[in-house]
């Protein structure tokens, strides 16, 4: 993986969800910890500028009602972010027509200034 030169520093929005609880109740799960580490390490490396971090820790992918991916949602429509880092596509969405229309039509609209 190569570092990616950008015109502006591209305003990023990190995005993690798992819906299945691993166990832990007064804290947020290993996965999301996880997530978070692997997203930020990722951000730093190519010069986002992380804005926000957003996630939705035991809902399920199914549908785009999330409550940190509407928010996310919201937030790029307001200017406050223009790149959404995630783990893998899964972990934005797991029906794939949904996930097309926003990786095909939706996020295209924004851009991270390369």
């Amino acid at each position: 993986m190569g570092r990616t030169t950008y015109k502006t520093a591209p305003k990023g929005g990190l995005y993690t969800r798992l819906s299945v609880d691993d166990g832990i109740t007064d804290r947020e799960s290993n996965s999301i910890t996880s997530q978070k580490q692997m997203l930020m390490q990722y951000a730093q490396y190519h010069g986002i500028e992380v804005v926000e971090t957003y996630v939705d820790d035991g809902w399920s992918g199914t549908n785009f009602q999330r409550p940190s991916f509407q928010n996310m949602i919201k937030d790029i429509e307001n200017g406050l972010i223009n790149c959404v880092i995630t783990k893998d596509l899964s972990r934005l969405g797991r029906n794939y027509l949904d996930c097309g229309l926003y990786l095909e039509v939706f996020f295209p609209k924004i851009t991270c200034g390369i």
